[in-house]
């Protein structure tokens, strides 16, 4: 596959600053550890491959193992590697990811907030659906892993 627009940034600059500055809003005040680990699941559910490079590189950055990484497709099963409040932050992840499924269930949202105070959940959820808006346009233009540099 080959990338489909060269620099969608140029076309709509005030577009992509203004998904580069909400996209900075969103992660403050989430650990960067735990932002990487949910764009990347995102990412994978989405199959942008443009993003899972680019967020497994911010994840190691961040001091993830691979470990960690590698298992980050079957958390659930992977008992004792992922902590509690990351787990949580992982099953939010899915359901605003995969809407298709219907709404973000009351149990998975509620799980969210044992573990997130209000404004760090609403900082994490904004990590989601940001990841979800970069993802799709980089599904859409076929933007290929490593296109930054």
């Amino acid at each position: 596959m080959t990338s489909r627009m060269k620099n969608f940034g140029k076309h709509v600059p005030d577009v992509y600053k203004a998904m580069i500055a909400l996209g900075t809003a969103a992660a403050k005040g989430i650990d960067p550890a735990l932002a990487a680990l949910v764009e990347i699941r995102a990412s994978q559910i989405n199959r942008c491959a443009f993003c899972l490079d680019m967020h497994i590189k911010d994840a190691r950055k961040a001091g993830e193992t691979e470990e960690r990484i590698y298992l980050l497709s079957a958390w659930e099963e992977a008992e004792g590697v992922y902590t509690e409040k990351e787990r949580a932050a992982l099953a939010i992840t899915e359901a605003i990811t995969v809407l298709t499924d219907g709404f973000v269930p009351d149990a998975v949202y509620e799980r969210a907030a044992q573990h997130f105070e209000e404004a760090e959940l609403a900082h994490l959820i904004s990590v989601i659906t940001m990841i979800n808006a970069w993802n799709r346009f980089n599904v859409t233009l076929r933007t290929q892993p490593g296109a930054l540099g």
